[in-house]
């Protein structure tokens, strides 16, 4: 009798342990398929319509630089009818492109719709189905409008290029309005991707938790069987999860490994193309910071309007910085040396710009053009960062002077390196300036003439760094200067009064000694008196021998007594070299 109760119990067990497996098993088999479906959907429907929406920015980006092969072709003499035709060709695919993109979208959008077993915000999708069909009858109506009226222009025997220029110009407008709308739409649509996910998520642990109370009553096996199947499903979404925070925290150095090859697998593999994408996109901004200064490019990507190529007038502070003695140093080098040796001054020049906020807008053969002023300054404090990068580059020179024979293992070499500096502030264009097909944001004006030819003038008064009086003025008591002269420069027809920057604050006794002397001496030289001048000259020449702005005023003056200037001379010296 024992042992038929325990039979019956046993076999008891064993069927209950059998029932409650099989409603394990159905009740496991219609969520898995619940989950499944929904999955599906997440990666066939929803994934698939943000391709497609990805699709028709690229189509409608492709129809827009086919119509500019089409201008280019008309516009050339004489003009390229068969590149025009084959254009035209790829202009007609890319529009059947386009609006074969949207009926795709149209198409899965309904088809979630449609589908009433899965828990989707129909009325969101419903709204986002309709911002699509709002595209096509706004945007790509108009656009079709204006490619409509293009096109007679392009294929007239006289074409009316200020007229296709302004229908351009619309156009961009519209396809920016465009692109805008379609980055609008596939943020929505990843929005609800995310809501699916997540509901898809719920579904699995509901799965997971009913198995696991059922299969506990299931004894061992149920459990080991429950586990084995949940972790198998929780452990991929676990990855993918803790894959999309390293992503988001801006970590796009990993890849998740692929373990299965379901709905979850192909949203691994689509997760892992999409963090190649981005880390290739990241490469190619860094790769990219270094040709263009990274301020400027931030600037323009936070203010597009800055980008206009109308340009804007404003107080800017120019620049120029070269090497003296470059062509004796050069003489004799290797390429590879020569690059050496302009990297490294380029570099050390480059750093003091930056350090003290300035942009870089170009590197002309050994020279540094940098400028300062709004929207990367505050607006008066540009030819105070500008002095100070000024003195920051004249203190790197002795560095520079021991660094290079050890760049190129030559002894000597580089013991004659020095810089010219010019700097001047004045009202400059500023603003994208180039063709429609490369652009520069640079600035242009007399001020950046100015401080170029400062440079030049460096070579004549043996002086390191020159600044404009304007620029002086704005900097304040930032640094030390002197005035050196008035210049009549190339191009000018009234005089400049230049100054000469001699250190930070605080001066040396004999600086004092010879910035005193020397304004002594110039008021002097400009009011004919030679003797005093002289004189006053030779006392800054005492206080600081082979100072050489004196000697060359001396040396003028000497040709002064012996060939008087005019009657009207002013005290201005011409300079007319560039």
């Amino acid at each position: 009798m024992i042992r038929s109760s325990i039979r019956r119990q046993i076999l008891g067990i064993a069927v209950g342990l059998i029932i409650l497996m099989v409603i394990v098993s159905a009740l496991s088999t219609v969520m898995t398929r619940k989950v499944a479906h929904q999955l599906d959907e997440l990666t066939t429907k929803y994934v698939e319509a943000n391709n497609h929406m990805a699709r028709m920015q690229a189509e409608s980006l492709e129809r827009s630089l086919e119509l500019r092969r089409m201008v280019i072709a008309k516009m050339q003499s004489p003009s390229d009818e068969a590149g025009f035709a084959e254009r035209k060709q790829r202009y007609d695919a890319a529009s059947t492109a386009i609006a074969q993109e949207a009926s795709a979208i149209h198409v899965l959008l309904n088809a979630i719709i449609d589908d009433l077993s899965t828990e989707s915000d129909n009325a969101a999708l419903g709204r986002i189905d309709g911002r699509i069909d709002d595209i096509s009858k706004d945007v790509l109506r108009y656009l079709d409008e204006e490619h409509a009226r293009l096109f007679p222009l392009l294929e007239a025997k006289t074409q009316d290029f200020p007229e296709i220029r302004r229908i351009l110009s619309r156009i961009d407008t519209l396809r920016d309005e465009l692109n805008q709308r379609i980055d609008s739409i596939r943020a929505d649509m990843i929005s609800q991707v995310q809501a699916d996910a997540a509901v898809t998520t719920r579904d699995q642990r509901r799965t997971i938790a009913v198995s696991a109370v059922l299969t506990g009553l299931a004894a061992i096996l149920g459990l080991t069987f429950s586990m084995f199947v949940s972790s198998g499903i929780t452990r991929p979404v676990r990855r993918l999860l803790d894959g999309t925070r390293a992503v988001e925290a801006g970590r796009l150095d990993g890849s998740i490994d692929i373990t299965t090859q379901d709905e979850i697998g192909q949203l691994t593999a689509a997760f892992n193309a999409m963090v190649a994408r981005l880390r290739r996109n990241e490469r190619m901004r860094e790769t990219f910071g270094r040709y263009i200064d990274p301020r400027v490019v931030e600037t323009l990507v936070d203010h597009p309007v800055l980008a206009a190529t109308d340009g804007q007038r404003r107080v800017m502070t120019v620049l120029f910085c070269d090497m003296k003695g470059f062509t004796s140093l050069s003489e004799g080098m290797t390429p590879q040396g020569l690059v050496k040796v302009m990297n490294h001054f380029l570099t050390a020049m480059s750093e003091h710009v930056r350090t003290n906020h300035g942009v870089i807008d170009k590197y002309i053969g050994d020279a540094v053009m940098a400028y300062w002023g709004p929207p990367f300054t505050e607006s008066g404090e540009g030819a105070r960062l500008a002095s100070a990068a000024a003195i920051g580059m004249l203190g790197r020179i002795a560095a520079l002077r021991t660094e290079l024979p050890e760049l190129l293992g030559v002894r000597g070499a580089g013991s004659e390196c020095d810089v010219r500096i010019g700097i001047a502030t004045g009202e400059v264009l500023v603003g994208s300036i180039g063709s429609e097909f490369m652009m520069s944001y640079t600035v242009m004006g007399d001020a950046v003439n100015l401080a170029s030819r400062l440079v030049g003038a460096n070579k004549v008064y043996g002086t390191r760094c020159l600044i404009s009086d304007a620029a002086r003025a704005a900097a304040g008591d930032a640094t030390e200067t002197r005035e050196v002269d008035w210049l009549v420069l190339a191009g000018q027809t009234h005089s400049e009064v230049v100054f000469e920057i001699m250190a930070a604050k605080g001066l040396k006794p004999q600086q004092s000694v010879l910035r005193e002397r020397y304004t002594e001496g110039l008021a002097a030289y400009r009011a004919r008196r030679w003797d005093d001048a002289r004189r006053a000259f030779r006392a800054a020449l005492e206080a600081t021998p082979g100072d050489e702005p004196s000697k060359i005023l001396i040396k003028r003056m000497e040709n002064f007594e012996v060939n008087p200037p005019p009657g009207d001379w002013d005290g201005a010296w011409h300079f007319n070299h560039k």
